[in-house]
C-alpha cells in the first residue's frame, strides 16, 4: 500500500485555484499545483511516486490522465476528484487500500460537501485494530512511537483504534498493558494455535517467530483474530489494512473491519 502524508491538489480554472488554496489552507493537502504544463506527465510523476492526489476537475479528465499509470489497489495513492466549487468529493482511487474513503470524508466534512463512495461497504463503519508483538519489557513510549507511525500510514491515529492484541505469551508484558490504558482501549492477547488460523492471511511469514512462540506472526495475525472477535456479529470480514511494520524491539499492524 502506498499511501504517504503527503499530498498535493491540481487544479485547472480559476475556481479550482481558490479552492485548492482553501483546502492547502485548512490542512487537509499539503502542496498546490495550478494547470501545471505538461498536465499529464506531472501529474503522473507524483502518482507514480506515490503521492497522494485531489484532482479538481472531470473524472474522466482523471481516468484517462492516470490510467497510463495504474498499478493495483495496494500499491496505488488516494485520488480524490473534486468538482471546482467544492460541492462534490468523489474517492476515485484505491478507496479502502489507499485510504481515499477516509481521506474523502476528512475533505467533505472540512468543506461542507458531498461524499460521493461507489465502493461496497460504504454504509458501515470501520473498526481498526493494532496487533503488536515486541521484546520483553519493551517501554512504553517505543510501542507508542510505533503505533502512531503505523497508523499514519493510513491517515489514522491512536484515536481511531478500538482495541490493542497480541499474542498469550505477551499478555503481562507492562509496556503493552501500559499503553492500552493510556490509549483507554482493551488490550486482547491470543494463543498461538488461535494466530496460526489466519496465516493464510499473513503478507511475512517468519520461521523464526515460528520457532519462538508457535505462529508464523503476530502482529498481523492478532490484529485479524481480534477484529474478527470483537465483531464476529457482523457480515463483513477483517481485512489486513496496514501490514507489519518494525523497529528495533516491536512489531505492529492494523486490521481493519467495518460495522453496520
Amino acid at each position: 500500500m502506498n499511501n504517504t502524508s503527503s499530498s498535493t491538489v491540481i487544479s485547472l480554472t480559476d475556481k479550482g485555484q481558490q479552492l485548492a488554496t482553501r483546502l492547502v489552507a485548512l490542512g487537509v493537502a499539503t502542496h498546490h499545483q495550478h494547470k501545471p504544463k505538461p498536465f499529464a506527465d506531472q501529474v503522473q510523476t507524483l502518482f507514480s511516486s506515490g503521492e497522494r492526489l485531489i484532482l479538481i476537475c472531470a473524472t474522466g479528465i482523471a481516468i484517462r490522465t492516470l490510467a497510463p499509470v495504474l498499478a493495483d489497489k495496494y500499491k496505488d495513492p488516494a485520488v480524490l476528484v473534486l468538482d471546482e466549487h467544492g460541492q462534490f468529493v468523489i474517492p476515485l482511487l484505491s478507496g479502502h487500500e489507499g485510504g481515499a474513503n477516509d481521506w474523502g470524508r476528512q475533505v467533505a466534512q472540512v468543506i461542507d460537501a458531498q461524499l460521493v463512495i461507489t465502493s461496497a461497504q460504504t454504509y458501515l463503519k470501520p473498526r481498526y485494530i493494532a496487533g503488536m508483538g515486541c521484546e520483553r519489557h519493551c517501554p512504553m513510549p517505543v510501542l507508542r512511537q510505533l503505533l502512531e507511525e503505523t497508523l499514519l500510514l493510513s491517515n489514522l491515529t491512536v484515536d481511531d483504534l478500538s482495541a490493542i492484541a497480541s499474542i498469550d505469551v505477551k499478555q503481562d508484558e507492562v509496556g503493552l498493558i501500559e499503553l492500552a490504558a493510556k490509549l483507554n482501549i482493551p488490550f486482547h492477547t491470543y494463543s498461538a494455535e488461535r494466530l496460526r488460523t489466519v496465516e493464510n492471511q499473513l503478507t511475512q511469514k517468519s520461521d523464526i517467530v515460528y520457532r519462538e512462540v508457535g505462529c508464523y506472526g503476530v502482529a498481523e495475525a492478532a490484529a485479524l483474530i481480534d477484529a474478527s472477535s470483537l465483531f464476529n456479529n457482523q457480515q463483513t470480514t477483517p481485512e489486513l489494512l496496514i501490514p507489519k511494520h518494525k523497529n528495533r524491539q516491536a512489531t505492529c499492524a492494523v486490521a481493519r473491519i467495518y460495522e453496520s
